[in-house]
């Protein structure tokens, strides 16, 4: 039995960083017996069933290490410093500590980048040139490695692969049922927040829709749908609620049944999709848009988003009425190729 030290951004309340160790989780050979680096080890044993270590413990770090044959770095945009100058140091110190201690490293189902700093893309190309193998789920990311002269192994996101559990929890409810998955972001100001609400509230006027708020990452998400579920319901009372589910493989199923969502999160949009759920985008960073080009979906750039209100409702009743069956295809072989990144594991 090889012993396997799991690092991402787990731990931290993250629906969709969840699902991607969930996943990780699911791919790993029967031979790894996996230990956690989360942020909160007693959460993350209690919902994934493994053993967790505090990341912040440098005495935690060095004896899982000591006790370890693998390190597994992954999966999600971890090597960047978009949201952090810190992400690059912390990854990269720790691939450094894991390599430098003769543990074989792996990097799993990355997205590189971006990186604005030039320490940053020196510690991303540092630690990537010392794995043993990398897998990424995006082009761009291998594109950037190729510079560097790193080979890597692309899929999809592994999430697409991530077996879900149905959620049987909306009754008689009248269709059509749209899923929202928002997060705050500093493009989301007000007055962009105040035309979705206005273009939902005429969603529900001309369909009688039944709108679902799903925070992927409630600490940073649930006052914005709270805020969007109370004007809601002033104007259809009991025509809309928020969802907060913490397991990834309930999260992911609660899309099985939904007509539409309209989601900002990456996985918001994989799993919808991978559930058969018609999408439309509204993208933050440059993966979501990515993603809303390969799938052929509607959507904006968050901030090209439109004032006009009634012209999100138009293309959202579209996406109700004209859903596309060439799709499913797509999100067949997407999930088929997600399974790649297992490969790297064994």
């Amino acid at each position: 039995m090889r012993r396997a030290v799991l690092c991402g951004y787990y731990g931290m309340g993250n629906g969709g960083d969840e699902a991607l160790l969930a996943t990780l989780l699911q791919m790993l050979p029967q031979d790894i017996q996996p230990l956690i680096l989360s942020a909160s080890p007693k959460a993350t044993e209690t919902l994934h069933q493994v053993e967790a270590s505090d990341r912040y413990s440098v005495f935690g770090l060095i004896n899982a290490f000591k006790q370890s044959d693998l390190f597994i770095w992954g999966g999600g945009s971890l090597m960047q410093d978009a949201t952090s100058a810190r992400n690059p140091i912390y990854y990269g110190g720790l691939m450094g500590l894991a390599q430098g201690m003769g543990l074989q490293t792996v990097a799993w189902a990355q997205g590189v980048g971006p990186l604005k700093r030039g320490l940053s893309k020196w510690i991303a190309k540092r630690a990537f040139q010392g794995c043993h193998a990398v897998s990424v789920r995006d082009r761009h990311s291998a594109e950037l490695l190729a510079d560097w002269q790193i080979t890597s192994i692309i899929a999809p996101d592994p999430v697409w692969a991530l077996a879900s559990t149905p959620m049987d929890i909306y009754g008689d409810i009248a269709s059509p049922l749209v899923a929202v998955v928002l997060r705050s972001h500093p493009a989301l100001t007000s007055c962009r927040l105040a035309t979705i609400t206005e273009a939902l509230q005429n969603l529900q006027a001309q369909t009688n829709a039944y709108i679902l708020l799903v925070p992927f990452q409630p600490s940073q998400d649930k006052a914005i749908a709270q805020a969007i579920c109370d004007s809601l319901n002033d104007k259809f009372p009991k025509q809309s609620q928020i969802i907060i589910q913490k397991d990834p493989r309930k999260l992911k199923g609660i899309f099985r049944g939904v007509d539409l969502a309209i989601a900002m999160r990456l996985h918001g949009v994989i799993m919808a999709a991978s559930e058969g759920c018609q999408c439309s985008a509204i993208s933050y960073d440059p993966k979501v848009s990515y993603l809303m080009e390969d799938l052929g979906i509607s959507g904006w750039e968050l901030e090209n988003l439109p004032d006009d209100a009634q012209s999100l409702t138009d293309v959202w009743i579209k996406d109700l009425e004209n859903k596309d069956g060439a799709i499913v295809s797509r999100i067949d072989q997407l999930k088929q190729q997600a399974l790649i990144h297992k490969k790297i594991l064994s």
